[in-house]
């Protein structure tokens, strides 16, 4: 016998959960098949994870620069058993809370693995879902909607073997029981970045291996400049450009080794382990879907702009379609497809006005377009730029690095593109996100009064600065 309802979701992550809570404040009945735990990637081997780590590098970071604020600390240490067991129980804590969140919408959740069916006895049109649980029993659950939220993977490069010992991803690299000496980490994206940073506080010794001819190549050049440069500083190795190879990857003697074909010609590189950072992948195999119309593009789920698939009644969101793969874009997809198997009417996402946030010591954060990416579209472009190290709060926090820069239409004045790296810039987009969505100009984020002593100021400094007339600088 097949339980139905009017939806179920393939996925438990931030996104299916969050579409999962606002279809049963719509009245609809809704289960959430889920194989492993609710949160997903992001609770569990993602976003948390990773940001309660990056909170104690920068904590350890600070203690051991603490004589500079009047603070004495002698024989500073790091443990980083409590480290780990801290981040575990972050993760636990919100784990209970995602559990209460679908407990209290009355909401159905199937311990198990999902795949979809064509249409059978069960349901005249594909969408039907077998559910396979750990001990291998199987149910069948016939949805009115069908929701695919079934994240990503890390990517690999081919051929570069991940051995979950010397060749590592995100996964492994978060179990760690204890730091590696020195570590290459392959790939100089926003994640890629977040673990030099982070690496570098806890003391290791870091090369960082980008393919591209700039860390961050989605961020805007001049953010990627000066968080090349602040690594640097922090003794971080960046080698841009490099292309590696790995038919010469090498394990030996507890090191791994590895060439990489740069601008200087071959180079060799050791550590005692490899972080591959090239990207995620969305999960679409062993789903079913051929069983069904749904196209996939690139890998990823075809879907329109209120992410129907090509069978108008299974949508999908997340890292599965590709797109931005960020936590808060899955929710946001999860809450416009809903909202329209429901007969709302629901704004479509706009990617420009989605923040993007690295939170690396210093944090970067963007809404918009770039510089050059707004020229690219044929704007005629007018910037300002407001360095921190002008602003008192910045000083008085011990964190001048960094600047606020805006992107403006110089014929229309309309904001474009909004971009920091500084201290707490993941906190002050939001500024710049809101900015966006009202269609706010320079002018107008100018009059908005920022407090004194804060390190918003950079934002209303920065917008003054489009026009010449900045004020502290």
């Amino acid at each position: 016998m097949s339980q139905e309802f009017d939806l179920v979701v393939l996925g438990g992550g931030t996104g299916g959960y969050v579409a999962a809570i606002r279809a049963a404040q719509l009245g609809m009945s809704v289960a959430i098949v889920e194989k492993e735990k609710l949160g997903g990637t992001c609770l569990h081997r993602g976003c948390i994870p990773s940001k309660a780590l990056l909170r104690s590098a920068e904590v350890y970071a600070t203690v051991k620069e603490s004589a500079r604020f009047g603070v004495r600390a002698e024989n500073v240490s790091l443990d980083f058993a409590q480290v780990q067991a801290r981040k575990r129980g972050i993760i636990e804590q919100l784990h209970k809370g995602v559990q209460y969140l679908i407990n209290k919408g009355k909401i159905r959740l199937y311990q198990g693995y999902g795949r979809v069916m064509g249409p059978s006895i069960f349901s005249p049109q594909a969408g039907a879902v077998r559910v396979e649980t750990a001990d291998g029993q199987q149910e069948m659950i016939v949805p009115r909607f069908l929701l695919l939220a079934t994240g990503s993977s890390p990517r690999t490069l081919p051929g570069l073997a991940i051995d979950g010992e010397y060749v590592i991803t995100s996964d492994e690299a978060l179990e760690l029981e204890q730091l590696p000496q020195s570590i290459l980490i392959v790939g100089g994206g926003a994640i890629g970045i977040e673990w030099a940073s982070m690496l570098s506080d806890f003391g290791v010794d870091v090369t960082v291996l980008e393919y591209a001819e700039r860390i961050l190549p989605l961020e805007d050049e001049e953010i990627s400049r000066e968080m090349t440069r602040l690594l640097k500083k922090r003794k971080v190795k960046v080698v841009t450009g490099a292309s590696v190879q790995p038919e010469t990857l090498q394990i030996a003697d507890g090191k791994v080794a590895v060439t990489a074909v740069t601008g200087a010609g071959e180079q060799r590189y050791e550590a005692e382990k490899m972080l591959v950072s090239v990207g995620r992948k969305p999960n679409v195999e062993q789903l079913g879907l051929e069983a069904t119309e749904i196209k996939l593009e690139k890998g990823a789920i075809a879907v329109n702009a209120h992410y129907q698939t090509a069978e108008p009644h299974i949508y999908a969101i997340g890292d599965c379609i590709g797109g931005l793969q960020l936590a808060h874009v899955a929710a946001r997809e999860g809450i416009i497809a809903v909202e329209h198997m429901a007969g709302l009417s629901p704004e479509p996402l706009d990617p420009d006005k989605v923040p993007r946030c690295t939170y690396s010591r210093p944090e970067i954060a963007s809404v918009g377009l770039s510089e050059s990416a707004a020229k690219a579209r044929g704007y005629a472009v007018k910037t300002g730029k407001f360095s921190f190290k002008a602003l008192g709060k910045a000083l008085v926090f011990g964190e001048n690095d960094g600047f606020v820069k805006l992107v403006a239409d110089a014929d229309s004045n309309d904001l474009l593109g909004v971009h920091m790296i500084g201290p707490n810039v993941t906190e002050l987009i939001s500024e710049a996100g809101l900015a966006k969505v009202l269609d706010a100009t320079p002018w107008e984020i100018a009059q908005t009064i920022h407090p004194h002593p804060a390190l918003s100021e950079a934002i209303g400094e920065a917008a003054l600065a489009v026009e010449g007339i900045a004020i502290h600088s």
